[in-house]
């Protein structure tokens, strides 16, 4: 099936100059600054897929001429063709259906939405047909598609522009759904989505598209791959477990780093993927710290704090508890689109702050 595919779509094999490439890596690996910007390592991450695998393709609105909205796909086009990096009309329903199908036919597509507020209009494609056909078909059909995009509440694009989606889609079986924070989260985690033989869900976030970040040497590799599933410890700690996902990782760090300069030592959870949940994870941090607060851009009612809480209650951390564990979330409103609003729409570092002390009982 998937020889017929790639003759009927024209796919070709393009390779790089693997010595250029290692030269490259060895150049990145040896800078005193060992570090990249979260674009910069989404781009890395498409770019090796692209050469190590001729079945991935990258689609959607803008990516191709124009190097994408956000610039994450700059220079693709350029250089591996208008076959395996191409533009599509201005209809998500109809390109994410695209994207399903070849996958179907044994592909492997990344699809691109310019914001996953768009994808509202494919969330049939997106449900019904990628999340649950390989059940339906008794394991027969899988479907290896990757919709990446940015996610959530950017700056200043108001109440349709500005959802969440991660709870959203991690209440559908089928579905694997990563919210990575750190250029090395995105990196080893969107080449991971490429390579996982089921559809996932990739939540990128608008904002920190700019943001610099620390790269280890392993991560610099084009062996480099993160696995589906596992939190991160950002910061251990030993008072408060903190939880959080994508941009809001950044706070409960700043956060962390306050409530340090008065003793109190908050250990930061990065969960990087949403579904599947690494519940061991919060149960071994909640078992030390006896706290838990989780710190999220969405909504409060069944959100993703919601479902950790839900967990630890049900868990053997339950009894560990020396306070109820508790959320911060969005407020549960539509985005307002004034700043000024905006702003007190989302939790701030201030708002982990005054929580993680009234949680402890301190003043």
């Amino acid at each position: 099936m998937f020889s017929k595919a790639v003759k009927k779509f024209g796919f070709s094999v393009i390779q790089r100059g693997c010595n250029a490439h290692l030269q490259s890596g060895r150049a990145l690996c040896s800078s005193s600054d060992m570090s990249m910007t979260v674009r910069d390592a989404l781009n890395e991450a498409l770019r090796e897929e692209l050469q190590r695998d001729e079945k991935v393709f990258l689609m959607g609105e803008e990516v191709a001429l124009y190097d994408g909205a956000y610039k994450v796909s700059k220079n693709l086009h350029k250089e591996f063709g208008d076959r395996r990096v191409f533009d599509t009309p201005i209809t998500e329903m109809g390109f994410a259906g695209v994207a399903v199908g070849a996958a179907m036919a044994g592909l492997k597509p990344v699809c691109e939405f310019m914001t996953f507020n768009f994808a509202m209009q494919a969330i049939d494609q997106v449900i019904n047909s990628a999340a649950k056909t390989f059940y339906m078909s008794a394991g027969q059909m899988p479907v290896p598609v990757t919709f990446r995009g940015p996610n959530g509440a950017a700056a200043g694009v108001a109440a349709q522009h500005s959802q969440c989606f991660a709870a959203w889609y991690s209440s559908c079986p089928g579905l694997k759904v990563i919210s990575p924070y750190s250029s090395e989260d995105c990196k080893g985690l969107l080449k991971a989505a490429i390579r996982d033989p089921n559809p996932v869900v990739f939540l990128e976030n608008e904002i920190m598209y700019n943001e610099r970040m620390p790269m280890t040497a392993e991560s610099m590799s084009p062996d480099f791959v993160l696995p589906i599933g596992k939190a991160k410890i950002e910061r251990a700690g030993s008072h408060m477990t903190l939880v959080s996902h994508s941009r809001y990782v950044g706070f409960c760090l700043e956060a962390a780093e306050q409530l340090a300069a008065e003793g109190i030592e908050c250990e930061v959870v990065n969960l990087r993927t949403i579904r599947p949940l690494d519940e061991a994870a919060l149960v071994q941090s909640v078992m030390k710290t006896h706290h838990i607060i989780t710190v999220e851009g969405g909504w409060p009612q069944s959100g993703v704090g919601s479902e950790v809480c839900a967990r630890i209650m049900e868990s053997q951390a339950f009894d560990y508890l020396d306070a109820p564990a508790q959320r911060l979330c969005g407020a549960d409103i539509p985005m307002p689109y004034a700043k000024s609003l905006e702003e007190k729409s989302l939790p701030q570092v201030s708002d982990i702050v005054t929580a993680v002390k009234r949680n402890l009982n301190v003043k």
